[in-house]
């Protein structure tokens, strides 16, 4: 509902006359004019005056079952199939080396891919289009790697990792400071759809975006995969049992269920949705995340690589934003557009909510902090206060509907629950107001990974997911990092 327009001048627009006949309750055909009498009504119970519209319509939006219930179905389908034991798994290899022990292997998860699931396989759908395990290759062997201390006193939790854009398990090792620590143990598993290995399909898809389910569907499959990660790690006869990941007295390394989960980058744009749906962890931190692709994409300097690509087979531009807006359908069954609003809150049966900690790189050039900020609202999150020093935004409303979480002056939350904000700034300019991504030099060094090099940044997170507390490392002021 649009209301108090005004052109340049400042003068109010006027409805057109089609409107106006609408306002009246005279359009063509009645059914119309009766749709239009409901909408004006349920406007008017929201305290919005017909009279004062310049134009209005309404819509059909996504249902909770179209969003979520193909990932939903497999996860209870693969738990079920479980009995209550844990996954099966082979550990591959193995390596130490400066009091850490680096682990490779497979996990046996429940394979609702077509074929082997390998990039480009699609769902095996019922006649009411619920995803179906394959009778013929039953399981697909996600692989996993973990990084795990050898000097620990006693058992560590694990950080469940989700990796960046179109990367691998391998991520994980960047962890690897956290089990020198003996603080914590981390695994990762390739999030398919999503990975490096399918880098090749999304180039195919992207030049004919009609295949896009080639890309979605494997993505729920690899949102499934780390469901069994964390299942492995919990579950009495999972990782403890096994000898790599044992002391040699034969006393387990990680602890189940103390497991918690960190993703970063497509990590935090897909950890939502994973999280929403785990019964795995009750705590996770989301660096640099959105909601949604969508919107993000063409605000990110990762996108014209791609958008090369999508420019040559759609030459026009309002294809191509069409066709952005019609992907993200597919899209939401795996990322946290679909699934953020029962990540802290009205959680799905069987699950609870998630204590979620946001961390934001201002001016991010790869992650637009507009999409950051739709998934703070989204989960209700509490934006740390004060959140930027002065003059560094250009909004006029800077953070805009969400709720302080002022800690100045005053000890920290005792424990942590439902979502929490704290947006970094390294000194990169504010982004661009425009449908644009940031570009160097005129906006800066990218902020977007300065994370992983603010030692409070780090603390913050891990106080977070090991302790279950919000730590003010900024001691009541901005937090600004060094210079990206």
């Amino acid at each position: 509902a649009l209301r108090s327009l005004r052109d340049t001048t400042g003068a109010t627009i006027e409805p057109t006359e089609a409107f106006v006949a609408a306002l009246e309750g005279t359009p063509e055909p009645l059914e119309r004019a009766r749709a239009f009498r409901e909408m004006f009504a349920a406007l008017a119970d929201d305290g919005i005056d017909p009279g004062d519209l310049y134009v209005a319509w309404d819509f059909t939006v996504a249902s909770a079952e179209s969003l979520s219930n193909r990932l939903l179905s497999m996860r209870e389908q693969a738990y079920a199939s479980l009995a209550g034991a844990a996954p099966t798994f082979e550990v591959i290899e193995q390596s130490a080396s400066a009091g850490v022990r680096t682990i490779e292997g497979t996990i046996a998860v429940p394979n609702f891919l077509s074929g082997d699931g390998a990039p480009g396989s699609v769902l095996l759908l019922d006649a009411a289009g619920v995803p179906q395990r394959n009778d013929v290759q039953p399981t697909y062997p996600a692989r996993f790697r973990c990084v795990i201390p050898t000097s620990a006193a006693t058992p560590v939790p694990t950080i469940v990792y989700g990796h960046g854009l179109l990367g691998s398990r391998a991520e994980v090792d960047a962890l690897t400071f956290a089990a020198i620590a003996g603080v914590a143990a981390a695994c990762a598993t390739d999030w398919i759809g999503m990975s490096t290995e399918d880098i090749g399909t999304l180039t195919e898809i992207l030049a004919d975006l009609s295949g896009f389910n080639r890309q979605a569907d494997r993505m729920l499959q690899g949102q499934l995969n780390m469901q069994f990660l964390g299942r492995s790690i919990n579950a009495t006869g999972g990782f403890t049992a096994d000898a790599a990941f044992q002391r040699a007295d034969g006393s387990p390394i990680l602890a189940a269920g103390q497991t918690v989960f960190v993703g970063n980058s497509q990590g935090g744009i897909l950890g939502g949705a994973t999280s929403a749906i785990s019964s795995e962890w009750s705590r996770a931190v989301l660096g640099v995340p959105a909601s949604n692709y969508s919107l993000l994409l063409p605000r990110s300097s990762d996108w014209p690589q791609f958008q090369a690509i999508v420019d040559a087979a759609y030459p026009d531009p309002v294809d191509r934003v069409l066709a952005l807006q019609l992907i993200q359908l597919l899209w939401d069954r795996g990322e946290n557009n679909g699934y953020a609003q029962h990540l802290t809150t009205d959680p799905y049966d069987g699950i609870e909510a998630k204590a979620v900690l946001l961390i934001e790189a201002f001016g991010d050039h790869q992650v637009a902090n507009v999409a950051t900020e739709v998934l703070a609202r989204t989960i209700g999150a509490a934006v740390y206060q004060p959140s930027l020093g002065g003059g560094r935004s250009t909004d006029r409303m800077p953070l805009w509907n969400l709720p302080p979480l002022d800690v100045a002056g005053s000890s920290a939350p005792d424990s942590v629950s439902g979502g929490y904000l704290v947006v970094w700034d390294y000194g990169t300019p504010a982004p661009p107001t425009v449908n644009l991504p940031p570009t160097s030099p005129e906006y800066g060094n990218d902020p977007h990974g300065a994370g992983s090099s603010e030692q409070r940044v780090l603390r913050q997170a891990l106080t977070f997911l090991l302790e279950g507390r919000f730590d003010d490392v900024c001691a009541g002021a901005p937090c600004v990092g060094a210079p990206a």
